[in-house]
């Protein structure tokens, strides 16, 4: 069962992570922002693309679920913390930085 301090950990020991208040959320990225984390530390919104995102909605529907909205058309996908193994979020993160890396934001 993976928690809040878990993510939280993980994102920031990726290579250039830094963590800023996004909304109501805490956001974490690279050259963009690649995973937010809800305040209440229940879930987490990950950047995959899309085939990545059906991949791991389909192997693990009990802790990824694509975002109900034209956000999660996009790929983004929330991970249920207390259904995912730290395992689990690590992979995650490192595909969701991954895209991270060399983006900028657009204006």
């Amino acid at each position: 069962m993976a928690i809040a301090a878990d993510l939280r950990r993980l994102a920031l020991g990726l290579e250039g992570t830094t963590e800023a208040p996004h909304f109501e959320r805490a956001a974490f990225k690279v050259d963009r922002i690649f995973v937010t984390l809800a305040g209440d530390g229940l879930t987490a919104n990950l950047a995959l693309t899309p085939d990545e995102q059906e991949f791991k909605c389909q192997l693990a529907p009990q802790i990824f679920q694509p975002v109900n909205n034209a956000w999660g058309r996009k790929g983004w996908t929330t991970v249920i913390l207390a259904n995912a193994t730290e395992a689990d979020l690590a992979a995650a993160l490192s595909m969701a930085h991954t895209h991270a890396v060399g983006r900028t934001q657009r204006a």
